[in-house]
């Protein structure tokens, strides 16, 4: 899917174009990195991107409850996208350590692992929102 804002579209189209450019800027950031915790934390960055680009299109769901996280919300609006935000809610507090400097938070394997999954849920959001309304 081409990124960008392009003409005619609405606002929210707009700014999910804008998150989805920068979910793959952070996509080529991770592959490029040359510590495996920066790898990790541009990864899952780049996924967070990603559910901000639905979370834009879908809009919040109404609840009283207080403050939710990206992904209770993706989860919530995008129930298709349940299983990829509960795995990347369980990296969060992973990618905290990561850029906090933490070399043990992660090891390289799950920072390749991270970039693979994260590059796929971006092709996958990517091909949902071509489709939204």
């Amino acid at each position: 899917m081409a990124v960008g804002p392009v003409p005619g579209l609405s606002a929210p189209h707009d700014a999910a174009c804008g998150y989805l450019a920068r979910a793959e800027s952070a996509l080529a950031e991770a592959a490029g990195a040359v510590e495996h915790t920066s790898r990790y934390a541009s990864a899952h960055m780049a996924a967070l991107r990603a559910a901000a680009a639905v979370l834009a299109v879908r809009g919040r769901p109404h609840s009283r409850r207080g403050q939710r996280n990206a992904w209770v919300l993706l989860g919530a609006v995008a129930p298709e996208l349940a299983e990829w935000a509960a795995y990347f809610a369980a990296g969060s507090a992973k990618r905290s350590a990561a850029e906090a400097g933490r070399s043990r938070a992660v090891t390289i394997r799950e920072a390749d692992d991270l970039l693979r999954d994260a590059t796929q849920f971006v092709g996958v959001v990517e091909r949902c929102l071509e489709h939204a309304p």
